[in-house]
């Protein structure tokens, strides 16, 4: 028989290292940028004249010029130089329940993080939504993706690598893990379903601006999304190859699984998720999107990092190309996306090498692995 001491060592040793891990996702601990394996910084020729803090130049990806005259798109105003906010959002399934405000974004990504799980950045520009949530920690290839629409970045804490990401960018961000919650700060709490402490922070766009106007960031851009908007209906039927998609399924994990349903009523995607409609916990709306794009991406881990409990960082790829799926009014088609860099926006193309023209409404970016797939019907 093994010596009690020494088991019950192993498990005290155990039980440490995962409180240590728990608390530094759930942005209690700030690890801070002192990691020995910085991600390198990517030049970028459009530079704005100062950062978030008045000091040195701020890169940007290079700003396509804003259209003159009445937009002609609901979603998104192509006349507006609001600088949006990226908001990443909690996706942990016992906290789903209680997200809030996603409607409201007119575009919101979504991958794979540690744990079969997933997590999202929800983008919001020229809305007064006020509860966004909940709010959780970033991972290193978020914050490139904040930088593609030039955001403010809002996170609740990060990880290591993470943390040099967001150094590395010079990007603008707030992070409830430095500002607190509560009254008078960005963020706060709210915890009507009793869940853990690290499922119960929220935002809304009035205590950001009032937040980011009071640290003098930058508050306006030229910067346009990736996305190129049709204004007239996209029709996937008669495109080569196109498929019928009633019914799109992700599978991110053995924990989460994802599933949109098209209503020919609303010509709109609903979502579920692990078999539960998922909703507005406060409204009670359905979230639902016009436009769905697949991405397959590679995944790996961080060189040199570890969490407390010894298991490393989930990554994905970046910069690069790969193929996947655009899909939009019950039908799909595949498309192949291209990043040239880090810092360089994503190109979305038809297999012919026509430039993908998305419908005007909102979008939900799904990166998952190609051996995960999806099922498509």
């Amino acid at each position: 028989m093994k010596n009690p001491k020494v088991v019950l060592f192993g498990l005290a040793f155990l039980i440490t290292g995962m409180v240590v891990y728990l608390l530094i996702d759930f942005g209690i601990i700030n690890l801070g940028n002192n990691s020995k394996n910085n991600n390198p910084p990517v030049t970028n020729n459009t530079t704005i004249s100062s950062d978030e803090n008045g000091e040195g130049g701020e890169s940007v990806p290079t700003p396509t010029p804003q259209p003159t005259g009445e937009s002609k798109l609901k979603i998104f105003n192509e006349n507006s130089n609001t600088r949006p906010y990226a908001i990443m959002i909690n996706n942990y399934p016992g906290a789903m329940k209680v997200q809030a405000g996603l409607n409201d974004a007119y575009a919101i990504y979504e991958f794979p993080i540690e744990g079969g799980m997933s997590r999202s950045v929800a983008f919001f520009k020229d809305t007064n939504t006020s509860k966004i949530g909940t709010v959780r920690s970033a991972r290193q290839y978020h914050p490139y993706y904040a930088y593609e629409h030039d955001a403010i970045y809002v996170h609740w804490g990060t990880n290591h690598p993470g943390s040099d990401a967001i150094s590395n960018l010079k990007i603008t961000h707030i992070d409830a893990n430095s500002t607190g919650a509560g009254k008078g700060k960005p963020f706060f709490r709210e915890n009507p379903e009793k869940l853990a402490t690290e499922h119960t922070g929220y935002t809304s766009i009035e205590r950001l601006k009032n937040y980011s106007s009071n640290k003098k960031h930058r508050m306006t851009t030229d910067v346009k999304p990736p996305f190129k908007y049709s204004y007239e209906n996209v029709d996937l039927s008669s495109k080569s190859g196109a498929m019928s998609a009633n019914t799109i399924e992700l599978k991110y994990g053995g924990s989460y699984k994802l599933k949109y349903t098209y209503n020919k009523d609303t010509q709109r995607y609903e979502r579920s998720y692990n078999g539960k409609t998922h909703k507005d916990y406060f409204s009670k709306e359905v979230f639902s999107t016009k436009n769905i794009i697949v991405e397959y991406v590679k995944t790996g881990t961080v060189a040199e990092y570890k969490d407390a409990a010894g298991t490393n960082y989930l990554d994905i790829t970046v910069a690069g190309s790969g193929k996947g799926y655009y899909i939009t009014n019950g039908y799909a088609v595949e498309i192949t996306w291209s990043k040239s860099e880090k810092k360089a926006q994503t190109v979305y193309k038809y297999l012919d090498g026509e430039e993908v023209k998305i419908n005007d409404g909102n979008v939900y970016v799904n990166f998952i692995q190609k051996s995960k797939g999806a099922t498509i019907k």
